[in-house]
């Protein structure tokens, strides 16, 4: 069963968020506290958004669907590669090309060109310099870096879960456009209402997204392993009633002078 508690968020440095200057201010329902001019994620609201986009992400998977994950900033792309190739699902870890989503059948031939370059015996290899061959060699690993993650992926995704709303913008709005849920872990600094299931969380340090990407990954492969139909699981498991209405400046109360290191 994939369990997470307050505790281990606070551990990973969830609860930070960024200086108070430079907050949005519908994010506000998000917060528990401010200390030394940084905001306090409440982690019984990331409790509850975890639990409610793992409900969505086992509905969707049970269905069929596949999940696209994007994390191009440079503490989220090795977690989310390893986290998607674990669960067996697509990902974007390297610049998000626009048009991806909006403009797919644009990018299927360029993943259609990637194929045929990556075939040793394809007949474009023929007769070309050695400057020539120089040339496709340099477009193919160009197109492998950026397609990597999705060159198998025959159909748009049913959703995608990204790592910060700011960064990920443009998939954000091109998902929006086609009518594809969007979830991922939203700091202090991103609008949460342009999200569909927004997770509030630290999305720059690489402890904080990797157990919330995770417990994502996990929730798709309990999904996959479920044989029983109709049988329910529950996503989130919260030990009591006092541990998910706990105070998240009583959690943090300490812990936010000791662990500077963590903060923007």
């Amino acid at each position: 069963m994939n369990h997470i508690e307050v505790d281990d968020l606070l551990k990973a440095g969830t609860h930070f968020g960024h200086p108070t200057s430079r907050w949005n201010p519908n994010f506000k329902p998000y917060l528990a506290t401010k200390k030394n001019g940084i905001h306090i994620i409440n982690l019984n609201e990331t409790l509850k958004a975890l639990n409610r986009a793992g409900k969505e992400v086992t509905r969707i998977v049970r269905e069929g669907g596949h999940i696209l994950f994007v994390g191009t900033k440079k503490q989220a792309k090795d977690v989310v590669q390893q986290a998607s190739d674990r669960c067996e699902m697509y990902y974007i870890v390297e610049r998000w090309l626009g048009g991806t989503l909006t403009n797919y059948a644009t990018i299927k031939k360029s993943i259609k060109r990637l194929s045929l370059l990556e075939k040793e015996s394809s007949p474009i290899y023929e007769n070309l310099t050695k400057k020539e061959l120089g040339m496709l060699s340099r477009e193919r690993v160009k197109l492998a870096d950026l397609h990597r993650g999705i060159k198998d992926m025959k159909h748009l995704p049913a959703a995608i879960f990204f790592i910060d709303g700011i960064s990920e913008k443009i998939a954000i709005a091109e998902a929006k456009t086609l009518g594809i849920p969007v979830m991922g872990i939203v700091d202090s600094n991103t609008d949460p209402t342009d999200i569909d299931f927004p997770i509030p969380g630290n999305d720059d340090s690489m402890k904080s997204i990797g157990i919330i990407v995770d417990y994502i990954a996990h929730c798709v492969i309990e999904a996959r392993g479920i044989s029983v139909e109709g049988e329910t699981k529950e996503s989130l498991v919260i030990d009591s009633e006092t541990d998910s209405t706990k105070s998240s400046e009583d959690l943090v109360e300490g812990i936010v002078e000791t662990s500077n290191e963590e903060q923007k």
